[in-house]
């Protein structure tokens, strides 16, 4: 596992899965999957909407209990590379619930590469904006949940 934020702001992080290329991709493309690993952990994904072509649009609810109750937090964005089981980009923004960026975007880039039955994800986030390092390691968490996922998803 190889996980740092460059100083342009610029998030990297390098995993390995011991899953197939095609559950990974589909675990990014797939809103069932997807709704079952996205964030930190003790965060849930209550809507989600993924149209996923060049042009399609994002838009998802995070939702996490805290000390004064239950607060969500809505993406948007839209996909501006699709290569089946290969490479996914998109952009990202804090949202209102109708898709109303909040926010400056980012774009997050996920590459996979088949590595003998196992996936290897490098998976960027740029435009971070400053203040921003905590994402790193809530990408982290979300990347340990997803091991976890695709292991419950082979044994079926």
């Amino acid at each position: 596992m190889n996980n740092h934020v460059t100083p342009e702001g610029v998030i990297v992080i390098e995993r390995f899965f011991d899953a197939p290329i095609d559950l990974i991709w589909q675990m990014w493309t797939q809103a069932e999957h997807f709704k079952n690993w996205y964030g930190p952990q003790g965060v849930s994904v209550p809507k989600i909407d993924m149209d996923v072509r060049v042009g399609g649009k994002r838009l998802f609810c995070m939702e996490m209990q805290t000390p004064n109750g239950n607060r969500r937090m809505w993406l948007a964005g839209e996909y501006t590379e699709v290569m089946p089981n290969q490479r996914l980009v998109y952009t990202e923004s804090m949202a209102d619930e109708q898709g109303n960026a909040l926010s400056p975007a980012t774009v997050v880039t996920v590459v996979l590469e088949d590595v003998g039955g196992r996936t290897k994800m490098v998976m960027t986030q740029a435009g971070m904006p400053e203040g921003q390092e905590g994402a790193s390691a809530g990408w982290d968490q979300a990347f340990t949940k997803m091991a976890a996922y695709a292991v419950h998803q082979i044994a079926g």
